[in-house]
């Protein structure tokens, strides 16, 4: 089995999850990778949730650099893809690419991790049909359209995919992972 992980993003993609995975990974010996648009540094945002506001915030986060772009990434080279976040999955999952990646992961029996926002490139990839899922509170319409079966708790496996709503979530999350690696 491959100890690399593939982590798809782009700019707009959530920081803190992009960094929580890339040093969580890391720091159980696995290859961490990210994939996006084009290789070069990402312009990552931080969102919150504030007082008074009716939907979240954003501002600039850390940023990452990409390792590959979608066009280099080689499947089998992978045991896990990572679906970050944050308002890249908007775009991302209207590329043709990105979702014949995240379908071969799938074909393939390969683990799909998937983080607020991510849930957007399984359900435009017709990956969530009747699987128990978790994501953004505000994506669950999108998801639900999409075939899945919303779970209200922070973090939710169903056969080799793993979501969770935000990053608030990773502690759950990151427990539901490594319980299954």
């Amino acid at each position: 089995m491959s100890e690399k992980i593939l982590i798809i993003t782009g700019d707009g993609g959530e920081s803190y999850e992009v960094l929580y995975a890339l040093h969580r990974f890391q720091e159980a010996n696995f290859v961490t990778e990210i994939a996006a648009p084009r290789k070069r540094a990402l312009n990552l945002v931080l969102h919150d949730f504030a007082p008074g506001w009716d939907t979240y915030t954003e501002r600039p986060g850390y940023g990452a650099d990409s390792d590959l772009t979608f066009p280099e990434v080689v499947v089998d080279d992978y045991f896990a893809v990572m679906l970050i976040g944050g308002r890249a999955p908007e775009y991302l999952r209207n590329d043709p690419k990105v979702l014949e990646i995240v379908k071969e992961f799938h074909a393939k029996g390969k683990w799909i991790y998937s983080i607020c926002h991510g849930i957007q490139i399984l359900a435009t990839a017709g990956l969530l049909n009747e699987s128990n899922i978790t994501c953004y509170e505000h994506c669950r319409p999108e998801a639900e359209a999409a075939g899945g079966k919303w779970i209200e708790e922070e973090a939710t496996r169903d056969g080799k995919i793993i979501s969770a709503q935000t990053w608030l979530s990773h502690p759950d999350f990151y427990r539901l992972i490594f319980q299954n690696i």
